[in-house]
This record gives structure tokens, C-alpha cells and sequence, in this order.
């Protein structure tokens, strides 16, 4: 066992331990135990579990992307002290005030992806488990909370005549006939699983970002991951198992409807978002957003004097001379 199996282990306990549960749930309900849409089920509601557990996490990024956003002048201030200065020092000296920067805000340019690198951990773990079932059907082993008929039952499923154990490149590379479903499911599942996250990434981008963010180096890094994390999965996805580009393609939906309801109903302020929520708060002749917050705030910074009673000075009675 190596080193990313040794992490990976109580990962994968987990996974299968829940993809099993969602197997029997179903088979319970009535549904073909063998069937690959009970398999699909499973693994679809395996991402909604995981997802909804992930919800915390979510919102610590959304607080972290708008307090980046928030320090964008002030990223622009830095760099323009340092301009042109390339010693050492200088270097340094700019380093250390932008730690000190993120300090104060809370957040750093990592926070953005917190909910992917936390998220693959279970990723790894099912596209071992799921890559795993063809060699453990044919020895007749178990995998994690899976039995071997389990693995079995898994690995003989398919959807639209393409077994859920099979990947795109597997089957070009195959010494046998090559099943051409397997490849049409395969590049529909990789399109979709692609499409969602840079739909995803795009609508960040364009509607829920301040001006201030969009002319700042934070941009940058943005119109990185708009392409490249897209690139990268849809490539890699030529090797995955259809199993897990289901996973991938349903996590990536998740994604999209979840950042959807939070750009249209609670959006960066400042944001393309924002100005259409409050026109669309003044079509229904509601104040716009933050109004009742900022009314809030006011009303706490008004503090009203205490009355105290005025002590009347007293009369001195004068000595008789």
C-alpha cells in the first residue's frame, strides 16, 4: 500500500460504506438491484450527502471570495509602493505587508478553492473504488463496505448500454470490439461535467464581482481557473470511469444551481448581481438590499445622551464678622 492509499483509505471506507447504503435503500424501495440506474441513483445521491455536508464550507468561501474582493484597492495601493522595486528586500517588505493585508481581512487567495480540495479527498476515493471493480469482480473481492457481490453487480450495470466500470480511453485502447456506447455516453458525460463548471466559474466572473475586483490582480487568478480547471478535468476525464464522470457531472450541477441562488438573492455588493436584485427589489417596491441593515447600523450610532438631574449649588452661610 502506498503513500495516497494510505490517506485514502478511510476515505474510501466512507464512500463505499454510503454508496452502499443508497444501493440497498433503493433495492429496498423495489428498484433492480443489478440495474445501472440504481447505481447512477446511488451515486447521484452519494453527491447530494456529500454536498449538503459541504454547505459550511461553502459559505466560509463566499465570505472569503467578497473579503478579497473587498481588499482589491488596497492590493492596487501595495503594488504601486512597490513598483518597479525588484531587490530583495523590497520583495520581502511586499510580502509581508500582503500577509499582514489578508490578516486583516480574513482570507487569503487559496480560500476560493476550499470546497474543491476538501471535496477531493471523496473524488480520489470513489474513482478508486469505482476503477477498482472490474479487477475485484474478477477476483472476487470486496471493496471497502462493497461485498464482492456488490462489486459484481456494479461492475456488470450499465446506462444506455455503457457499463459504469468502463472509461473512454479503457475501451479505445481495448483488444476487443470497441462499444461505441460507451464512448457516447462518455464524451456527453465529459461535455456536461466541463460546460457546469465553466458556467460556473463565467457567471462568478461576469455578474458577481465588484469593479474594483475585476481590474484587480485577484482577476487574474480567476481567468485561470475559468479555463484551465475545465481543461483539466474534461482531459483527465477521458480516463475516468462513466461511474465517476456521473459523480463529477452531478457535483458541478450542484455547484451551478448553488452559486445561481446566491449571486441572484445574496450577491456581492457593488456587484452586476446586486444592481439587478435591487431593480428587481424596486419593481416590487422594496427598499433596496442592505438598506434595512445600514438603517440598523444608524440607528445603533445614535446614542442618546442619559439625562442627569442638575445638582443646584448649595449657599454658603458667611461668618458674621
Amino acid at each position: 500500500m502506498n503513500f495516497l492509499d494510505l490517506i485514502l483509505t478511510p476515505f474510501r471506507y466512507v464512500v463505499s460504506w454510503i454508496l452502499w447504503a443508497f444501493h440497498e435503500l433503493f433495492t429496498f424501495i423495489g428498484m433492480d438491484p443489478s440495474s445501472g440506474w440504481t447505481w447512477t441513483l446511488s451515486i447521484i445521491f452519494l453527491v447530494l450527502l456529500i454536498r449538503t455536508a459541504l454547505i459550511p464550507v461553502f459559505v466560509k468561501q463566499i465570505k472569503a471570495q467578497r473579503a478579497m474582493q473587498a481588499l482589491q484597492p488596497d492590493l492596487r495601493k501595495l503594488q504601486a509602493k512597490y513598483k518597479g522595486k525588484k531587490d530583495q528586500l523590497s520583495q520581502q517588505a511586499m510580502i509581508a505587508e500582503q500577509r499582514a493585508l489578508f490578516k486583516k481581512h480574513k482570507t487569503n487567495p487559496l480560500s476560493s478553492c476550499l470546497p474543491m480540495l476538501v471535496q477531493m479527498p471523496f473524488f480520489f476515493a470513489l474513482f478508486r473504488v469505482l476503477n477498482s471493480a472490474s479487477q475485484a469482480s474478477a477476483a472476487g473481492e470486496s471493496v471497502g463496505k462493497l461485498s464482492a457481490a456488490d462489486i459484481h453487480s456494479f461492475d456488470n450495470s450499465s446506462i444506455f448500454g455503457a457499463r459504469l466500470s468502463e472509461t473512454f480511453l479503457g475501451t479505445i485502447n481495448s483488444d476487443g470490439p470497441i462499444n461505441g456506447a460507451v464512448i457516447v455516453v462518455a464524451i456527453v458525460m465529459i461535455l456536461a461535467m466541463t460546460a457546469s463548471q465553466f458556467i460556473t466559474q463565467k457567471q462568478i466572473m461576469s455578474k458577481n464581482m465588484t469593479k474594483e475586483a475585476l481590474e484587480g490582480p485577484f482577476m487574474q487568478q480567476q481567468k485561470i481557473m475559468l479555463y484551465i480547471l475545465p481543461l483539466v478535468f474534461g482531459i483527465g476525464g477521458i480516463n475516468f470511469p462513466i461511474g465517476v464522470l456521473i459523480y463529477w457531472t452531478a457535483t458541478n450541477v450542484w455547484t451551478l444551481a448553488q452559486q445561481y441562488y446566491v449571486i441572484r438573492n445574496n450577491p456581492t455588493p457593488g456587484s452586476q448581481a446586486e444592481r439587478e436584485l435591487n431593480e428587481r427589489r424596486a419593481a416590487k417596491g422594496l427598499p433596496p438590499m442592505g438598506q434595512k441593515k445600514a438603517d440598523a447600523d444608524a440607528a445603533e450610532a445614535i446614542v442618546e445622551e442619559p439625562k442627569v438631574q442638575r445638582v443646584q449649588p448649595q449657599r454658603k452661610n458667611r461668618k458674621k464678622k
